[in-house]
């Protein structure tokens, strides 16, 4: 179901409640169970908790570690990236795997690889055990993200998962700041754990083609041509390039421009908030418009909200950035998760997302070091987000033209 059929509606505020608390309709799947998506839910704040809340952790890492600017990126790349690493091991293994035991050895590394990250502390150390971290996560959260790809509300089981990140986001941007770097990982490793006492709620096995709902004709439809997904999942990887750039450094970058440390933490906290509007905007503007024009102009203004730091950064253009980075950042993802999710009811495709993000957010921080490492300063890394921005909304772009002159009534078919 695409975002556009899931969220059909009168054009009012109240659409996008409606919307994510309404009772599923139609052919209801064990996927479709509160436990399984509660879940879920919480397995994917708790796997993309590193990504949500880097800002503040390579801030810990640079004053309380001593990690150099240049140290910090290689070590956010190895975390992220390992989360593509595991979530690509998990796609691979999703078809046939027990997803309980999944999700307990990914678990399970990323416990110990956060505990270990108490007791050894120099940055060859660390750097290690991150990589070890994110693919325990990798795997986690690609079990997650299949897991709400499975429902029969697609959109409505995405919507919710950002929505929830608002929440999550605010949370770690209050809480992180505040504690020591032990700190900061035994959250991670109780956060972990906790969900380990629920396990029977998620769904061991996923659904079988044989019984795939008839309303759901284009997923893992012949008439769908393959490479609309991983076109779909190769623009997500480039638009991740800039988020991981982006959001690895702007605190870093705003401190060194002399902005005030307590300035750019209320900035972020009350920042956080925004990807609510963005989650609920993005599904009022879905009803009336679709998919591809919105999520084209969203990826304009991104490449002009990133790249607006690049001429200096004061307490006002960063404000504004961060606020629309948040904004933009979930209205972004709501549609490129329920399209690639569309495509894809037995989770090989859905579970590569956190895998195509994780790869985009090893590429980012380590681009964004090396161009630091080189001396070309944060302006430079401003403009590379920008030009990755561009880069997603290019190959969107592409992916519209193909379809349109390929096979018209797809566009119909998939909301764009």
């Amino acid at each position: 179901m695409n975002l556009e059929s899931a969220t059909a509606g009168r054009w009012s505020i109240w659409a996008p409640f409606r919307h994510l608390f309404a009772r599923t309709k139609g052919p209801v799947t064990i996927f479709d169970g509160w436990r399984s998506i509660s879940l879920a839910l919480y397995m994917t704040l708790v796997g993309y908790g590193v990504l949500v809340g880097i800002p503040v952790i390579t801030t810990a890492w640079v004053e309380l570690l001593g990690f150099t600017e240049v140290q910090v990126g290689r070590v956010a790349g190895a975390d992220l990236g390992g989360l593509a690493l595991g979530a690509t091991l998990a796609a691979l293994l999703m078809a046939g795997a027990n997803r309980r035991v999944l999700m307990f050895i990914g678990a399970g590394l990323a416990i110990l690889a956060n505990g270990l990250c108490i007791v050894f502390l120099d940055y060859e150390q660390v750097l290690v055990l991150r990589i070890v971290s994110g693919i325990g996560s990798g795997i986690y959260t690609a079990v997650a993200v299949a897991t709400l790809g499975a429902t029969t509300d697609t959109a409505r089981a995405y919507n919710l998962m950002l929505f929830a990140f608002a929440f999550s986001q605010a949370l770690e941007m209050w809480l992180l700041p505040r504690l020591p770097m032990s700190g900061i990982y035994l959250v991670f490793i109780l956060a972990f754990t906790l969900s380990l006492f629920f396990v029977r709620w998620l769904p061991a096995r996923g659904l079988a083609a044989s019984v795939e709902p008839e309303t759901e004709p284009l997923r893992d439809s012949p008439r769908v041509p393959k490479y609309v997904i991983w076109l779909c999942l190769g623009a997500i990887l480039v638009t991740y390039i800039n988020i991981g750039s982006y959001w690895t450094y702007i605190e870093l970058a705003t401190l060194d421009a002399g902005v005030s440390d307590a300035w750019i933490g209320g900035v972020l906290f009350w920042a956080s908030f925004l990807s609510i509007v963005g989650c609920l905007f993005a599904t009022l503007v879905s009803n009336r418009f679709g998919l591809a024009r919105p999520l084209l102009i969203s990826l304009f203004a991104m490449a002009i909200i990133v790249g607006m730091l690049a001429s200096g950064i004061n307490d006002i253009n960063i404000l504004l950035s961060v606020f629309m980075f948040n904004f933009l950042w979930i209205f972004i993802d709501v549609y490129q998760m329920s399209t690639v999710a569309n495509f894809d009811r037995a989770g090989s495709f859905a579970s590569l997302m956190p895998a195509v993000q994780g790869l985009g957010q090893i590429i980012g921080p380590n681009l964004a070091a090396t161009i630091l490492g080189l001396g070309l300063g944060y302006s430079a890394v401003f403009v590379m987000c920008a030009i990755a921005a561009l880069c997603g909304l290019s190959i969107y772009a592409l992916t519209y033209v193909l379809i349109r002159t390929g096979n018209p009534k797809l566009l119909a078919q998939s909301g764009l």
